[in-house]
């Protein structure tokens, strides 16, 4: 059973990229930032209703905990249910810092905005959303998201959208990463993507939703983590960071590896170490998690 869901989520990978992104990358595809695709009124009704009623995160949180008490059988079928729906409406990839370099090089804006999973589970907002448009200013969907007026978005405690460069963007995820943070990009109805996440399983919905109920709304990275033991001094450092679990010790040798069956790649472990020990290797590349997303 686990061999056909594997081999089904490797195709639904494949057809993404083929789909939305010629083969490639598809979060690097300038098409699927297009300011044109949000004159699709469906699109427009999915980000203002997202925006404008985060309580349907609450009560997604609920149903996860319920679904971690059903039979077996009936988890797999509905995780298969709502992982189908959301690649079609909402649905992200984590990716490192040097592809978000890559897509901070051809979009026209970027804002930081509140994060609408810490305003649900912390009660407070946490500026560790982007917006990306390819118009500026925030382009349409920014203007989509300021008409907004009673959402939280613009509510008592937050101020208008921040503004930044693609150098100040590009320093805020540094830091990002240093506080352990993964970056994941995020479509609103599959292609159109408009923001870029930092996230921990903790506070974040998805990533909760992915590692820790398997009900799988978001990629792994086109990447996996490798540790050169030439330059692992056993410190740790890398584990104290990785959302994911993927870093183990080996008291015996004092060093750190990488299990890379449940690594994501993000590329956060590297930024702890001291002795740039770690770096990410392509997937297809590694055989034993070539296929797995």
């Amino acid at each position: 059973m686990s061999q056909i869901w594997t081999k089904r989520w490797f195709l639904d990978m494949c057809q993404f990229c083929v789909k939305h992104g010629e083969g490639k990358k598809w979060y690097l595809q300038a098409k699927n930032y297009a300011e044109d695709l949000l004159s699709d009124l469906r699109r427009r009704n999915v980000i203002t209703n997202f925006f404008g009623h985060p309580e349907h995160l609450a009560e997604d949180s609920t149903r996860l905990a319920s679904l971690a008490r059903a039979p077996a059988l009936v988890r797999r079928a509905i995780s298969g249910l709502v992982t189908r729906r959301m690649k079609k409406q909402h649905f992200g990839q984590v990716l490192p810092l040097e592809d978000i370099e890559v897509i901070f090089g051809f979009v026209n804006s970027i804002v930081r905005v509140p994060c609408i999973c810490r305003h649900i589970i912390l009660g407070r907002e946490v500026g560790y959303c982007y917006g990306i448009s390819m118009g500026p200013g925030g382009g349409a969907f920014g203007d989509l998201l300021k008409n907004l007026d009673d959402s939280f978005l613009f509510g008592p405690d937050t101020s208008e959208f921040e503004e930044l460069n693609a150098q100040e963007a590009l320093e805020a995820f540094a830091d990002h990463e240093k506080e352990g943070l993964c970056h994941s990009v995020w479509t609103f109805v599959t292609p159109f993507i408009g923001g870029i996440c930092n996230c921990d399983r903790v506070d974040c919905m998805a990533m909760r939703a992915t590692v820790v109920h398997d009900v799988k709304v978001m990629f792994r990275a086109e990447y996996v983590a490798e540790v050169n033991p030439d330059l692992c001094t056993g410190c740790r450092s890398c584990m104290r960071v990785c959302q994911f679990g993927a870093l183990v010790y080996s008291a015996a040798d004092q060093k750190a590896s990488v299990d890379q069956t449940a690594c994501y790649g993000c590329g956060v472990c590297r930024s702890a170490c001291p002795n740039d020990a770690l770096e990410l290797k392509p997937r297809a590349e590694v055989p034993v998690v070539a296929n797995l997303w």
